[in-house]
C-alpha cells in the first residue's frame, strides 16, 4: 500500500517535472505582465512606445502598435489565449461609417464620375493611390474576380483600399459562380477597403446577389446610389438635371438660363457639365443671354418633332426634322417614333373620352412603359380630339411611303406633311 502510493506520488511529481513549463510557469509570468503594466513601470513604457513611433522612418509612420487583450471565458482557468498579444496594423483609425461596398447606377455619366471622384478623394491617399486604387472593368469576368480578390485586401500604408469595378455584373446577367464567389466575399471585405459596383443599368432584382446586397444595404452596412436621366419628355426633370449639376460645380444658374440649356442640350450630361464650366469662366451667376452666347447647337429628337405637330407648328417641326437627318439619324426611324408616339396619344385621347382615370390601365393600352408619363400627356392633349392625331397618323403614312419610293427625306417630310 505503502509503495502503490509512493509509486502514485512519484509519477506525479515527474508528471510536473515534465509539464513544467506549461503548467507552472503560467501565471508567475502573467502577474508580472500584469504588475509591469499597472505598476510604476507603465508611463516609462507608454512612453517609450511613442518614442518607438517616432523614430520609425518617414514612409512606414502608419505603422500602429497596438494591444490587444483577448476575453477570457471565466469557467476555463488558464486558458491557451490569456495573454495579449502585440500586433501591427497597418492603416488610420476610420473617421466615418464604414461601408465596404458602394452601389452606383444610372445613366447618366458625368454625375456617377463626380461620385466617385469624390469618394476617392474622401477615403485614397493621394501618395499611397498607385497601391489602394484599383480601376477594373467587369465586362471582363477575370477582372470582376480580381476585384473581389483585391477588395479582401487591407489598404498598404496610410488611407484606405478602394477597387472601381465598371460595368459591374454582379447585380446585372451575374453567372452563378460568379454569383457564389461574390456572396462569399462579402463577409470578408474588411472596413478599411471600398468595393465600387458600377453599371449604367437598373439592378436586377430578380438575382439573388441584388437580393442579397439590398439587405445589407437596407440594414446600412453598405450604400447605393442611383444616377438616372430625365426621359426626352420629362421637361421638368430636365430642368432639375441643370439645376444639380450646376450646384455640384458651384455655379448658379437663372431659371431663363436653365430653360435655354435644356433647350440646347437636353439630357446629355456630359456636354452639360462642359459648357457649365465654359460658362463659369465668364462668370459664376449664368444668364441666358450668355447661354445663347456661348452654347451653340440645338438639341432635339423625334419626340420634339412630335411636340411641335402637336402645337400646329408644321415649321418647327420641319426645322427639327431637317436638324435630325444632318446628325445621322436614319429617316424611317424618326417617322417609326413618331408613328409611335402619336399613336400613344390616340389611346389617351380615346380611353378619357370614355371616363378611364386609372394611368396604369391606359398606359398598358398605349403601349407606355412609365405610368407617369400620362400626367404629362394629358396636359398636352387637353382639349384636342382624337381626329387630330388620326390626321397625323395618314400624314405619317404618306411620309413613309415616299420615302421607301426613293424620295430624299427633308422633301418626304414636307411634301406628305404638307400635301
Amino acid at each position: 500500500m505503502h509503495g502503490s502510493a509512493k509509486g502514485a506520488l512519484g509519477h506525479r511529481g515527474h508528471r510536473r517535472r515534465r509539464h513544467r513549463g506549461v503548467r507552472q510557469d503560467r501565471r508567475p509570468l502573467l502577474q508580472r505582465c500584469q504588475t509591469l503594466l499597472t505598476g510604476p513601470l507603465a508611463e516609462p513604457q507608454q512612453f517609450s512606445q511613442r518614442e518607438i513611433a517616432a523614430a520609425m522612418h518617414q514612409p512606414f509612420q502608419h505603422l500602429l502598435l497596438q494591444r490587444r487583450q483577448a476575453r477570457v471565458p471565466q469557467s476555463r482557468p488558464d486558458p491557451p489565449d490569456a495573454f495579449g498579444e502585440d500586433r501591427v496594423v497597418l492603416g488610420h483609425p476610420r473617421h466615418h461609417q464604414p461601408m465596404p461596398i458602394h452601389l452606383l447606377w444610372g445613366d447618366d455619366a458625368a454625375a456617377r464620375d463626380r461620385a466617385i471622384d469624390a469618394l476617392i478623394g474622401q477615403v485614397v491617399d493621394p501618395s499611397w493611390s498607385s497601391l489602394n486604387l484599383s480601376r477594373l472593368d467587369g465586362a471582363d469576368a477575370g477582372q470582376a474576380l480580381q476585384a473581389l480578390e483585391e477588395a479582401r485586401t487591407p489598404p498598404f500604408a496610410t488611407g484606405e483600399r478602394l477597387v472601381l469595378l465598371q460595368r459591374s455584373p454582379f447585380c446585372n446577367g451575374c453567372p452563378s459562380e460568379l454569383a457564389d464567389r461574390f456572396e462569399a466575399a462579402l463577409e470578408l471585405i474588411p472596413d478599411s477597403s471600398h468595393l465600387v459596383l458600377v453599371n449604367p443599368a437598373k439592378p436586377d432584382g430578380r438575382l439573388r446577389t441584388t437580393k442579397t446586397l439590398q439587405k445589407r444595404i437596407k440594414s446600412g452596412v453598405d450604400h447605393e446610389q442611383s444616377f438616372p436621366l430625365p426621359a426626352a419628355w420629362d421637361g421638368k426633370g430636365q430642368r432639375q438635371l441643370v439645376q444639380r449639376t450646376a450646384e455640384a460645380l458651384g455655379l448658379k444658374v437663372e431659371p431663363d438660363a436653365i430653360d435655354a440649356l435644356v433647350e440646347a442640350i437636353g439630357t446629355d450630361s456630359a456636354r452639360l457639365e462642359s459648357e457649365l464650366r465654359k460658362l463659369s469662366l465668364r462668370d459664376t451667376s449664368i444668364s441666358a443671354a450668355r447661354v445663347q452666347e456661348l452654347v451653340g447647337g440645338r438639341s432635339t429628337n423625334a419626340l420634339a418633332v412630335g411636340d411641335a405637330l402637336l402645337e400646329g407648328n408644321p415649321g418647327e417641326a420641319i426645322a427639327r426634322w431637317d436638324a435630325l437627318i444632318e446628325a445621322g439619324e436614319p429617316a424611317l426611324r424618326i417617322v417609326a417614333t413618331l408613328t409611335g408616339q402619336i399613336r400613344g396619344w390616340l389611346w389617351v385621347s380615346l380611353l378619357e373620352q370614355q371616363g378611364e382615370r386609372d394611368v396604369a390601365v391606359i398606359a398598358k393600352a398605349a403601349g407606355i412603359g412609365n405610368p407617369k408619363r400620362i400626367y404629362v400627356m394629358r396636359k398636352q392633349l387637353q382639349g384636342r380630339p382624337p381626329k387630330r392625331f388620326l390626321s397625323l397618323l395618314g400624314r405619317l403614312l404618306e411620309v413613309e411611303a415616299r420615302l421607301k419610293r426613293g424620295a430624299q427625306p427633308g422633301d418626304a417630310f414636307r411634301d406628305g406633311l404638307l400635301g
